[in-house]
């Protein structure tokens, strides 16, 4: 099994970390984009380890980044394919996590952006533990095949996607949204007009007020 690395900041405060945040980057990018995320949260999980793992394979179409799955087939049939074969990869990441920290999944938020959103979501939602939270930026959701089995492990969801997205279609999230409340998932959604493919100011403030009710609920 590959074992992901990548760039972490230990906790702001100093001590043991309290919390995990777990950040998956999109298509051809690396775990050091992503890590940016944590200067925005330090403040609210200030005894939060933060980590951004690289995705397992070199990205065929930016040989300086990763991909959580390859896009070689038509992009439905790519994340219908390769969301299974990447998610033991990552769950293994998680259990590591949690073994080394003495941290759970109800401490343990999990974001991802793009191709690493819907690797959040898919994972996200089909652990024997509800996590502390799943927030996707500009993502798509592929139910597994555990999805909605689990009664009492069906953690919050927060969903950001601008509607002008060119990359992943802003219908992914509205799909997304019916779906998990249809499943009995507690979905935050911002629709982040006038937005393109990536992350607004808008759009983290909504995910940043999603992470105060997560803290609240702790």
């Amino acid at each position: 099994m590959t074992t992901l690395s990548g760039p972490m900041l230990a906790a702001y405060s100093g001590g043991p970390p309290r919390q995990l945040v777990v950040l998956l980057h999109g298509y051809g990018s690396d775990g050091a984009d992503l890590i940016s995320l944590a200067s925005h949260w330090q403040a609210l999980l200030p005894d939060a380890l933060f980590v951004s793992p690289n995705a397992p394979e070199v990205s065929r179409d930016n040989p300086a980044g990763y991909q959580w799955f390859a896009l070689d087939l038509d992009r439905a049939e790519s994340r219908t394919v390769g969301l299974p074969l990447a998610r033991p990869v990552v769950e293994q990441f998680l259990g590591a996590l949690w073994t080394q920290t003495g941290l759970s999944p109800r401490e343990t938020l999990l974001v991802g952006f793009s191709q690493g959103a819907m690797m959040a979501l898919h994972v996200g939602t089909a652990l024997d533990e509800a996590l502390m939270g799943i927030i996707a930026f500009s993502g798509a959701f592929v139910p597994p095949p555990e999805f909605g089995r689990h009664k009492g492990a069906r953690p919050p969801v927060c969903l950001v996607h601008g509607d002008l997205d060119p990359v992943v279609d802003p219908a992914f999230s509205d799909e997304a949204a019916e779906a998990l409340r249809a499943a009995g998932y507690e979905v935050s959604y911002h629709v982040d007009h006038g937005v393109g493919h990536g992350i607004s100011p808008d759009g983290l403030a909504f995910a940043s007020a999603f992470i105060e009710g997560a803290v609240a609920r702790l």
